[in-house]
């Protein structure tokens, strides 16, 4: 038997037993990179470019060749040879070592359905996981590694809905449907063999019931709920007939750009605010917030993109230059609101507008009575999702918005007004209204996530270092999840929790799991990659809060402050500086400011923002700050710290 190198659900080798043996794990890199070129074989000088990028490629070989030396010793110890050197290659030997990547079928399939659930068991487990690896190359390849899998399982989907007979296969069938509806933007020949599959004219109750089974196996597998276990996978290696399409390093280039002209064909909404008529405010908060919820639960859709609730704020107070925006943006549809306080408990009037041809495509007035609201809500969504997505996605839309409690909701909207105001009035005030919430659904996920909000929103505020704040966070973040698994809220508000404790590879997950149910999520996005910070990896995070800003183009200063503090862990100190620039009150980031000035050799205004810093908070301790900032490498610590002694603190 051979070795066997498994990518899905983490990176590791296994021996001919089944047990995970040491091995480098940039060497583990090249295992899997060389096994899907053409040659098994490929240039040193392009593989230290792939591990390390192009910067210095002097240091690049200098690493590659002590990595080399370490990667001979094991494989000497283990008595077997994956990878061989020359002078300018590196080769890898295909005898030895058995893979579970699978991008390519044979003209004709014996069992499509197996190969089928074989991909589909592999694909719901996150390919690589977390590795320490951020070049451009490494993130190129891993795009053309998705996006082969992707590939093959519509191609696979297609040939097994030919053959399918029985129940057992069926199930085989939709589950690698909602799969594919996950990993990929759905055009129309896609939604049109995922109508094929399911029967969605006529089996919406079955699909919607399979979306749930989905997003609860899901939500097992990543096992948030106990932080201390160690998940222990079994991979198998995929059916007889399937085999690796190869590729070299130079045929990446030629797939550039393909999710970027795939993203383009995703319509794009955004849900304006209601225009600011007199009436009564806390109808007119309600109404607000009514749309925000409306615009979060559309980010749970992956064949439409919805424009960040923020940049949606922004835009409806500005008349001037929204029509350029909307054009900047490829915007196709406009959700239009607008309040009415003539009787009594007031109304919202909604309409949908396709905005090429200025066609009003749908438009409803509502009563923003309390009972009404869940209707509204529901009523909403399923009329935008008719217009602008299929058939599955009006009736995932009728799922996820259906059968809430009236006065639960009525609450919960009072308490996310408050939620939005970062004080601690405000926190408290939000925390009493959710708690009503509860008091009338006691499983109410929404606000159970919210109030985990709260409690890590405070522990921020106060900086009092008060831990059972955060356990309080955790404790109410599971109960969300475990109220409603299939929303992302509660698997952020876990991820922020654990953050805040330490727990770097637990928030990891969790934020990783939290995009997976909100793909357009921005928020969500933004969270991933403060995450992503804090976990030492700012490459991955700047690609995270890049497309946060483009979901959320009026970007909130969080955003700004996410990306500024991952160029300054890249050493990007005038990009870092740049994104402060941009901070409507950049005044929350002094401390940064003043490290990128210090590291760019310029004290004097460096020792402005140190002044400021004083000013502010007269008590400020350099060494008891570092010690409260999570910051999972010491490396990073250290570099902040460099940073912060230079300008004087």
């Amino acid at each position: 038997m051979a070795f066997f190198l498994q990518t899905f659900g983490g990176l590791k080798l296994v021996d001919p037993e089944g047990r995970q043996v040491a091995y480098p794990e940039k060497g583990l890199l090249l295992l899997a990179y060389l096994l899907t070129t053409r040659e098994g074989a490929e240039h040193r000088t392009a593989m230290a470019a792939f591990l390390w990028g192009n910067e210095d490629s002097a240091v690049s070989l200098v690493n590659m060749r002590k990595m080399i030396s370490r990667i001979r010793l094991r494989q000497k110890e283990l008595g077997v040879q994956f990878l061989s050197f020359t002078d300018s290659m590196i080769l890898v030997d295909r005898v030895s070592l058995l893979s579970d990547m699978v991008w390519t079928i044979d003209g004709d399939v014996a069992e499509p359905l197996a190969q089928l659930g074989n991909l589909a068991t592999l694909m719901h487990r996150s390919f690589l996981g977390q590795v320490g690896c951020q070049s451009g190359e490494f993130y190129g390849w891993v795009a053309e590694q998705k996006d082969r899998q992707n590939a093959l399982l519509k191609a696979l989907l297609r040939k097994a809905s030919r053959s399918a007979r029985s129940e057992e296969d069926a199930e085989v069938l939709k589950d690698a449907g909602i799969l594919l509806l996950g990993v990929e933007h759905a055009d129309s020949d896609t939604l049109q063999l995922l109508v094929e599959v399911f029967h969605a004219e006529d089996q919406v109750d079955h699909l919607s019931k399979i979306v749930e089974r989905r997003s609860r196996a899901l939500a097992r597998g990543v096992d948030l709920v106990n932080a201390t276990a160690n998940r222990s996978m079994r991979e198998t290696a995929p059916g007889a007939g399937v085999n690796a399409r190869p590729a070299s390093m130079s045929e990446l280039g030629s797939q550039a750009g393909s999710a970027e002209v795939r993203q383009q064909t995703v319509p794009r909404l955004v849900l304006l605010p209601p225009s600011d008529h007199a009436g009564h405010p806390d109808s007119r908060f309600i109404a607000n917030a009514l749309i925000e919820d409306i615009t979060i639960g559309f980010c749970a859709f992956n064949s439409l993109q919805v424009i960040a609730h923020h940049s949606a704020v922004q835009i409806g107070h500005q008349f001037e230059g929204r029509t350029d925006f909307f054009e900047r943006h490829s915007l196709s549809y406009i959700l239009d609101s607008r309040f009415n306080n003539h009787d009594r408990d007031g109304t919202l009037f909604v309409q949908l507008v396709f905005f090429p041809d200025n066609e009003v495509v749908w438009a409803e007035r509502f009563s923003l009575n309390h009972p009404d609201l869940v209707g509204t809500r529901h009523v909403i969504a399923r009329n935008i999702a008719l217009s602008v997505s299929s058939e599955i996605e009006r009736h995932e839309a009728a799922r996820i918005y259906r059968e809430l409690n009236p006065a639960a909701y009525h609450s919960y909207l009072v308490g996310r007004r408050h939620l939005n105001r970062l004080t601690l009035p405000d926190l408290r005030r939000a925390r009493k209204e959710m708690k009503a919430a509860l008091h009338a659904s006691a499983d109410f996920a929404p606000a159970l996530s919210s109030i985990a909000r709260t409690y890590s929103k405070e522990w921020l505020l106060t900086a009092r270092g008060d831990i059972e704040l955060l356990k309080s966070a955790e404790v109410f973040a599971m109960r969300a999840i475990d109220a409603r698994r299939n929303l992302a809220d509660g698997y952020r508000e876990f991820g922020v929790a654990k953050l805040l404790q330490g727990g770097f590879d637990e928030s990891a997950e969790a934020m990783e799991l939290a995009e997976t149910l909100g793909p357009h999520h921005a928020d969500i996005i933004a969270d991933h990659a403060d995450t992503l910070v804090h976990c030492s990896l700012p490459g991955k995070a700047l690609q995270k809060i890049e497309r946060a800003i483009e979901l959320n183009p009026l970007s909130p200063d969080s955003y700004l402050w996410t990306a500024a503090g991952a160029n300054y862990a890249l050493s990007e100190f005038e990009t870092s500086l740049d994104f402060i620039g941009r901070m409507a009150d950049p005044s929350l980031a002094d401390r940064l400011s003043a490290a990128n000035w210090a590291m760019l050799g310029q004290r004097d205004k460096a020792r402005v923002f140190v002044r400021r810093v004083r000013e502010a908070n007269p008590n400020f301790d350099l060494d008891t700050w570092l010690a409260a900032v999570p910051s999972k490498e010491q490396w990073h610590k250290d570099l902040y710290r460099e940073g912060l002694k230079r300008a004087g603190f």
